[in-house]
């Protein structure tokens, strides 16, 4: 499946926000320290990483979809994957041409929307794509389990260490897709919207070990005009428990408010608000919000998904 761009290209500038929670699991784990989940402990907030929600989302488009990503597992050279793409190894004498760089972007998915640096000596080796996220951190309070030992057995012997999950984590990104970046990548409408429904359904795709238990809860992106940037999304959302007597450990303990947020946006020139929301969370001032924008379905993609695949069965025959 090629991911050129077809119709219109995107010319506006969003603003994203993104909720999904943690529950018994290990949203992001810290190598540097004992692979515990990442944490400020001044405010006792969870942090996870741009990169990890990145690799989820590549992990979808890969793994799901069938579309190529430049930052894979299975190649782990970026120079290496360039030359596979070009056929041909760049240097100072030959360096990446501009057609060179628009056939690397049309092969893989996630330079058009993250950009990428190739790592090759060949010039022009750093392309900044329109889709950013910052970290992401926790809208509660949050508290580790107790640790477990954990014993894994390979064919050198059984290793041991230590099994660290939060007990429940709210967790909220903010987005931004630059409208002179998306023109400049040739970013069409149809692929941004495509990517809409790849982020609610990237994280719960990945079902390892200490991943079992994460759920999306909440998308909005907010579109504007292109001259336009929003501040960070997540200022306007109040998080508030029910009671203040017992820990948040379930989405049944605290409801979200959103009505800052509509306020906020009421004179920010907004074109469109591309929302969905699990029935299961709580949001006050949800409706007013969301009135007359577009509904996301992000099981539309599952149809998407049969269609490449038959595509790519009737290559193999």
């Amino acid at each position: 499946m090629s991911n050129k761009s077809e119709g219109t290209v995107y010319n506006k500038n969003s603003e994203i926000l993104f909720i999904y929670d943690a529950k018994l699991s290990n949203p992001n784990g810290d190598m540097d320290n004992e692979n515990k989940p990442r944490m400020d402990y001044d405010t006792n907030t969870n942090l996870v990483s741009d990169v990890r929600l990145k690799r989820y989302i590549r992990d979808y488009y890969e793994k799901f979809i069938g579309e190529p990503v430049f930052v894979t597992e299975n190649i782990a050279d970026a120079e290496a994957h360039v030359e596979s793409i070009l056929k041909r190894k760049p240097s100072k004498n030959a360096p990446i041409t501009e057609n060179e760089i628009q056939t690397i972007k049309n092969k893989c998915i996630d330079i058009k929307l993250f950009g990428a640096v190739f790592g090759t000596a060949g010039g022009n080796d750093h392309i900044t794509g329109p889709v950013q996220f910052n970290w992401g951190y926790s809208l509660n309070e949050v508290e580790l389990c107790q640790s477990k030992t954990i014993t894994s057995s390979f064919s050198s012997g059984e290793g041991v260490g230590k099994d660290y999950r939060v007990n429940y984590s709210c967790i909220a990104f903010n987005g931004t897709v630059n409208g002179k970046l998306a023109k400049l990548n040739n970013l069409g409408e149809d692929v941004l919207k495509l990517f809409d429904k790849v982020v609610i359904n990237a994280v719960p795709f990945c079902k390892t070990h200490t991943k079992q238990g994460q759920t999306p809860r909440l998308y909005l992106r907010v579109e504007s005009e292109n001259k336009l940037f929003l501040k960070d999304l997540r200022e306007y959302v109040s998080f508030n428990p029910k009671a203040e007597e017992y820990k948040v450990r379930s989405i049944k303990d605290y409801e979200l408010d959103l009505t800052h947020l509509s306020k906020y946006l009421e004179d920010k020139n907004i074109t469109n608000i591309y929302y969905w929301k699990d029935d299961k969370i709580q949001i006050k001032g949800w409706d007013e919000l969301v009135k007359n924008r577009t509904e996301i379905n992000p099981n539309e993609i599952e149809e998407l998904s049969i269609a490449v695949d038959c595509e790519n069965k009737a290559k193999i025959k």
